[in-house]
């Protein structure tokens, strides 16, 4: 019988099929396990067909998310299907929470349009800036300003860290992929991979407006200071996670200390690239700070984004051959996110570090938009904390972040959980550890109840997805 770290090795692809089915049964407790603290606490979830306690729904979401776990090369096929069951499952048997049939459907779906229209519009839209990143040959040049062995790996990881803090974590995690690509010359350690994403995502952590889940708390009333002290564990998880990436990509490819010779910075796409992001960002805070109210009724977001990059066409003509490749990343990552909409989490376990410290988990495979608004909703946190948490968490796992798949579309090689599990280590371990020292430090003090009991659905929209989500995470 298969353990479950022989699973992280990836020893289950070489097994029997009794120990397959073994190992898709333990790890589907596993996930499932991360998942029961909110089920049971769930009173919809009573009324809804159960085994062993455990809604059906799910056990059908657990095992999509094995299904991708063990058959890496499927993901879009596994995912679609799998939120075609669980429609077919909640259209027939148990209905939506908006209501039951194809009316509950259809208003669930207009519940949640303008997050996943945004979304959409992110990730196509920041996968032909990456590409304008790159091909305006700044990568190229950077390695003059970079340390020449392992410490330019984490001078890198500090710099998407950073620009992440103010800037879309999806974007952050694209440039910082595509500078990596040139500086390593395309060979890109699966390790470094993830400690891109989780720099993307912790850099978010301790902003108001570097992570959805913190614009959301910025939005119901939770003040920027509360989420600031998140910076503690951010800080932290960059230093644990990334000196280790930082040496595993060094022994598996050195950093290219000398650019190529005609090495020419192609200034309008540095240009293209800023208007973009500052013109994502002015949106951003607009529409949040002063429109908040009608921010779920339009994808402002991602439209702002695609209205800068058409004004830059006369200038330079995006890589329109990148979409179908980036459209198929996002239609996978957009399933997930609405096959987590529909599991019946209603409420969460009662408000303490341990509830705090257990999310970041759930965050990993669990949209963590929605964990952050019944959290809201809930009341009782300590922000910062919860901040890091579901900011940070969806970093463990390529799908549980959007910045996880957006830059698994430029690395397919890193759509294999248990490679990013096993090459990614420092990862979970800079979770856990910076989450225990920040709590050491400035220990657990729930915040006052806020002004809102929730926050307008305009606050889930993925502003600055991060996530979504983190994540899924």
């Amino acid at each position: 019988m298969l353990t479950f770290p022989a699973i992280l090795k990836g020893e289950i692809m070489s097994g029997s099929r009794t120990a397959r089915v073994t190992s898709i049964a333990c790890l589907a407790l596993g996930l499932l396990a991360l998942a029961l603290p909110a089920a049971a606490q769930s009173p919809a979830a009573m009324a809804i067909p159960t085994v062993l306690g455990i809604p059906v729904d799910f056990i059908l979401f657990a095992l999509i998310l094995v299904g991708i776990a063990l058959f890496h090369h499927h993901t879009l096929k596994i995912a679609l299907i799998g939120l075609a069951v669980i429609v077919l499952y909640k259209l027939f048997i148990t209905g939506f929470r908006e209501g039951t049939g194809v009316e509950g459907l259809a208003r669930h779906l207009v519940h949640e349009w303008v997050t996943l229209a945004n979304l959409l519009g992110l990730l196509l839209g920041f996968a032909l800036l990456s590409k304008h990143f790159e091909d305006s040959e700044v990568p190229a040049v950077l390695p003059k300003l970079l340390p020449d062995d392992w410490k330019g790996g984490f001078v890198l990881l500090a710099l998407i860290w950073f620009i992440s803090s103010f800037l879309d974590n999806i974007a952050a995690a694209l440039i910082g992929g595509a500078v990596a690509h040139t500086v390593f010359r395309g060979k890109v350690h699966i390790g470094f991979l993830a400690a891109i994403v989780a720099a993307s995502n912790a850099g978010g952590a301790f902003s108001v407006v570097g992570d959805t889940t913190t614009t959301m708390m910025w939005i119901a009333g939770v003040s920027p200071v509360s989420v600031f002290e998140a910076i503690i564990a951010s800080v932290v998880a960059l230093v644990i996670f990334g000196i280790p990436a930082a040496k595993q990509q060094h022994a598996y490819a050195p950093i290219n200390a000398e650019p190529p010779p005609g090495v020419k910075v192609d200034w309008p796409r540095v240009g293209i690239v800023a208007f973009i992001l500052v013109a994502a960002i002015i949106v951003n805070v607009a529409i949040n700070t002063h429109w908040s109210e009608v921010a779920d009724r339009f994808p402002f977001i991602g439209v702002a984004v695609w209205v800068a990059l058409l004004l830059c066409v006369p200038v330079r003509r995006p890589d329109w051959s990148l979409l179908p490749g980036a459209f198929k990343g996002s239609l996978f990552l957009l399933s997930l996110v609405l096959c987590a909409s529909l599991m019946p989490v209603e409420r969460l376990p009662a408000a303490s570090w341990q509830t705090a410290f257990g999310l970041g988990f759930v965050s990993s495979v669990f949209d963590n938009i929605p964990l952050t608004a019944l959290a809201i909703k809930q009341g009782g946190y300590d922000w910062g904390f919860l901040a890091f948490a579901v900011g940070f968490g969806g970093s463990m796992v390529w799908f549980g972040s959007s910045a996880g798949v957006a830059l698994t579309n430029m690395f397919p090689e890193g759509r294999n959980v248990f490679a990013w599990l096993k090459a990614g280590w420092h990862v979970a371990v800079a979770y856990v550890v910076a989450f225990f020292v920040m709590l050491a430090i400035v220990q657990w003090h729930p915040d006052p109840p806020l002004r809102s009991s929730a926050p307008k659905h305009a606050a889930v929209a993925p502003v600055v997805v991060a996530a979504v989500s983190s994540n899924l995470g």
